[in-house]
């Protein structure tokens, strides 16, 4: 009797990075909840975010079926990954077990989910403030990567969520430093994106910044530059960016 072969492979750095840059340049992706008056599965489309430290983060009306069924029953999974041309089973995708938690309005929490999610989804400004809208944070259990043929991976909470004083710290900071960068500093974010993210067109801007790296978005494209090493400390941030800067308008020029 042949020995059944192991489809899983062993979850290494690449596999870990792949699975974050899928969650952290998600535009939208399929949740699954459970159907509380039938106990059946339901799936629909949402828009995501990320928190900082990586926590899935969604906008969803109190009037659809999947807002219902997550305040009956917590527990979803949520899929990201966009195909492109030719097989779509060929491309990247990552499903998240997750539990919903809402964030009630007026708390730290909820005016950070909010700012981050509309500095990745601006479009949701026409909607955001209506009453029956409420933000979810996702918080993930596990999570499967298949990389595409042949390259499928199980991946633990801890190896993609990124939690500590860093990401405390930078909480308070990321939307100063963001918005000083987009303002004064455009060209370097240029240079990132076509050096770091290989790129094109104009018109880059910083969405997000957190302990790993920088997300960056022109109209619906969406890149993550990661640091060449995690920041030590939120004071690290700005010595980061300048060397980042350098090495990447030597590179262009």
């Amino acid at each position: 009797m042949t020995e059944k072969k192991d489809v899983i492979r062993a979850t290494d750095a690449e596999a870990i990075r792949l699975a974050k840059t899928l969650l952290r340049t998600a535009r939208f992706g399929a949740i699954a909840v459970i159907e509380a008056e039938s106990g059946s599965p339901l799936a629909s489309r949402v828009g995501v975010a990320t928190d900082l430290d990586g926590t899935p983060l969604i906008l969803i009306s109190g009037l659809s079926a999947h807002t219902a069924a997550l305040l009956a029953d917590p527990r979803c999974s949520l899929l990201v990954g966009e195909p492109g041309k030719g097989d779509a089973l060929a491309y990247p995708r990552l499903s998240l077990m997750c539990r919903a938690r809402r964030l009630e309005k007026g708390m730290p929490e909820h005016g950070r989910a909010e700012r981050r999610y509309l500095n990745r989804n601006p479009k949701a400004k026409l909607y955001v403030g209506l009453g029956d809208f409420s933000f979810f944070r996702l918080e993930v259990e596990r999570a499967s990567l298949n990389g595409g043929f042949g390259k499928a991976y199980h991946l633990s909470r801890a190896d993609l969520i990124t939690e500590g004083p860093v990401t405390e710290a930078l909480a308070a900071s990321e939307q100063r430093a963001m918005d000083h960068m987009n303002t004064d500093h455009r060209e370097a974010i240029q240079a990132y994106a076509r050096h770091y993210a290989k790129a094109a067109g104009e018109g880059w801007t910083l969405s997000g910044i957190d302990a790993e790296g920088l997300d960056l978005l022109c109209g619906d494209d969406a890149r993550r530059i990661f640091f060449p090493q995690p920041l030590a400390s939120a004071q690290d941030l700005r010595r980061v960016l300048v060397d980042m800067a350098r090495t990447a308008k030597e590179a262009v020029d």
